[in-house]
């Protein structure tokens, strides 16, 4: 990952390379905002540029150095990372640490380079089980960082969702924070914030990540591995709402569409029809689909009653659909209204949590239709 690979975030790129040069980079940084919006990647980006043996006066890394060599494979021995895990230790006094998850990290940051939280739990085979960053790492972020430099140069610490910290390590590490080793750099990221000990925080320079702009977006979408037509990249760059990952959801969710819609459209003709048979059949079809598939599904079904009740403004301009689904939406929009939008949008994502939590996904679904034909008739 170097600097030309983030999308955006030019000005916290371009102060980072400032302090990099003068050599006043504060010992304990701490990046926020919203999930995708290339936080992790300027830290490792970054992380690339202060290891970087060759890089002399310019603005990126070079690429070739031993160094850069190493971070091609995120094994250089002065870059440690912590992030959230599932405790699979069966030792009374140990917990999980991140190490015991690297093999599986850098095969994820390498492949996908943006990825949010719940890819990680997937990733890590989670399931139901709360990933957090345990007391026990404490101790392993004191011992990595008692050590020397192995290069000469900085050593690096990314925290991962910093927020995911329970309370025993994050006090565990505060004199670290506040008086590290020299030489040592922490880099804390975040998607929340307001989750962190203040202890925490103010003991970092806290740095905003601000949402990407939709045309960098429609940028990167019309380019090399993508290539899409402009009014496809304007339209999901529209849904990303400035972040990369919503953008590669939208993305899969454009290439899923016609399905979506064809069950999309079934249910809301069969629920107004108050059609229960058919109904449950279509439940029992969704619930056939893996767990993934379903929650892209249902967040279509959520962007479509969106864009439905926008329709009734008739302002074109604020609407983003396929030629496909303004067709539908003709005679389909004044059905989703004031007195139902709410409720809608509710019941939709109150099945999106459901199947997130593994819950029986034909019940989830039928339960679904059941709501939705009362609500079509408000």
């Amino acid at each position: 990952m170097f600097f030309r690979d983030v999308i955006g975030q030019q000005e916290v790129i371009e102060r980072l390379v400032k302090d990099a040069q003068a050599g006043t980079v504060p010992h304990a940084l701490l990046f926020c905002g919203p999930e995708g919006v290339g936080k992790l990647q300027t830290a490792i980006a970054f992380s690339r540029y202060l290891l970087c043996r060759d890089k002399g006066t310019a603005a990126e890394s070079c690429g070739t150095c031993p160094a850069c060599v190493k971070m091609d494979k995120l094994v250089h021995p002065d870059l440690h990372f912590v992030f959230p895990v599932i405790n699979k230790s069966k030792s009374a006094g140990r917990s999980t640490v991140s190490d015991d998850e690297i093999a599986t990290w850098r095969d994820t940051v390498l492949e996908r380079q943006y990825f949010g939280f719940e890819d990680w739990l997937t990733a890590i085979d989670a399931d139901n089980k709360q990933a957090r960053i345990f007391v026990t790492e404490s101790e392993s972020i004191l011992s990595k960082l008692s050590l020397k430099s192995v290069e000469g140069g900085y050593k690096i610490m990314i925290i991962w969702h910093a927020e995911k910290m329970n309370a025993e390590c994050a006090n565990s590490i505060l004199k670290l924070l506040e008086e590290p080793p020299a030489g040592t750099i922490f880099i804390l990221t975040t998607d929340a914030p307001e989750q962190m000990l203040e202890t925490i925080i103010s003991r970092t320079q806290r740095i905003e990540f601000k949402r990407i702009p939709e045309q960098l977006i429609e940028q990167r979408l019309t380019g090399p591995g993508y290539m899409l037509d402009a009014d496809t990249a304007a339209k999901i760059a529209h849904l990303s709402g400035g972040s990369w990952l919503k953008a590669m959801s939208a993305l899969r969710v454009n290439a899923e569409s016609d399905e979506f819609f064809d069950y999309f459209t079934r249910l809301m003709r069969l629920s107004y029809g108050r059609k229960l048979k058919d109904l449950k059949l279509w439940a029992d079809g969704i619930a056939g689909g893996g767990r993934e598939w379903q929650k892209r599904f249902l967040a279509y079904c959520q962007r479509m009653i969106r864009e439905n009740f926008i329709c009734n403004f008739h302002n074109p301009d604020l609407n983003y659909m396929t030629e496909q689904e303004r067709q539908f939406s003709v005679k389909f929009a004044p059905f989703v209204n004031e007195n139902n939008i709410i409720g809608l949008m509710d019941v939709l994502s109150d099945a999106q949590r459901d199947i997130e939590q593994n819950v029986n996904s034909k019940m989830v679904f039928f339960d679904l239709t059941l709501k939705t034909i009362m609500l079509m008739k408000q």
